[in-house]
């Protein structure tokens, strides 16, 4: 149990479940066959699967990248030298494929989008036979749901978060954010969408973000401008918070949060 601060009703829920083209293999390409064979199971959630196989110093060795309308999405092969090597697969819906160079640094970016993401980091060691692995990913992102409850103003156009205090990307040893990143979703209000859904890698298994929320008209003039403070978040859980952007000024209340790491049942807090 942790006390935060935060402002409107709260509510902390349990969520289940290339940049070098000549590392990069397309599997539309490339028979099913190698020395070492990955599958990947519970991929439901992905449009995204991004492969790469490291040395045990970091060095990218190869890499192939899949979308969910590919034959073999979740399955692929790699020829390896006999040795030691990393294995990092990511699972995502971005608009883009990550970073992926630096296993310590998987990158997303705004441009790309931030998704429900999982991950797996195994290390592998190549010898004579051919060998099989059969990998399930984990869920290593929080997300904020900001929920607005209120009417949008006559002219409102699009909704713009930007949110510090997480990671645009991660250390696959650990799923942990590893850089300070500035990131920041835009939406379009035409179709009076009200639910929003934020995602970063904390630096640990818990942090707070620092949000801001803008409404612009189609002329990106804003109509509203609000900052919420220190919003408890918890790796692997959703914080949802809800505010009337346009009734008035919002208060700030204590909050205690007691989170169910089994995600047996739902935590529900409203002020």
């Amino acid at each position: 149990m942790f006390n935060k601060y935060f402002c409107g009703t709260l509510i902390l829920c349990g969520l289940l479940s290339c940049e070098n083209p000549t590392l990069t293999i397309d599997p539309a390409d490339e028979p099913l066959d190698g020395n070492v064979i990955v599958r990947v199971f519970q991929i439901e959630s992905c449009t995204r699967l991004n492969y790469a196989i490291y040395t045990l110093d970091g060095e990218r060795v190869k890499q192939i990248n899949q979308t969910s309308d590919m034959p073999t999405f979740g399955q692929c092969a790699f020829q390896l030298e006999e040795d030691d090597y990393r294995l990092v697969v990511v699972g995502h819906s971005s608009g883009g494929n990550p970073t992926m160079k630096d296993p310590a640094k998987i990158q997303f970016t705004n441009a790309q989008g931030f998704t429900d993401t999982f991950f797996c980091c195994e290390e592998v060691t190549v010898g004579s036979e051919p060998i099989a692995l059969n990998l399930t990913l984990n869920r290593n992102v929080s997300l904020c749901r900001f929920v607005v409850t209120d009417e949008y103003p006559a002219g409102a156009a699009k909704i713009k978060f930007y949110y510090t205090g997480g990671s645009g990307a991660f250390d696959a040893r650990t799923g942990l954010g590893c850089v300070n990143s500035r990131q920041e979703h835009t939406f379009d209000l035409t179709s009076g969408q009200k639910q929003f859904d934020l995602y970063t890698f904390l630096h640990s298994t818990s942090g707070n973000l620092r949000l801001r929320v803008t409404v612009y008209d189609s002329h990106d003039n804003v109509l509203l401008e609000r900052i919420y403070k220190d919003i408890p978040m918890q790796q692997k859980y959703i914080t949802c918070c809800s505010d009337a952007l346009f009734a008035g000024v919002t208060t700030t209340t204590g909050v205690s949060l007691i989170l169910n790491t089994d995600w047996a049942t739902d935590t529900l807090i409203t002020f």
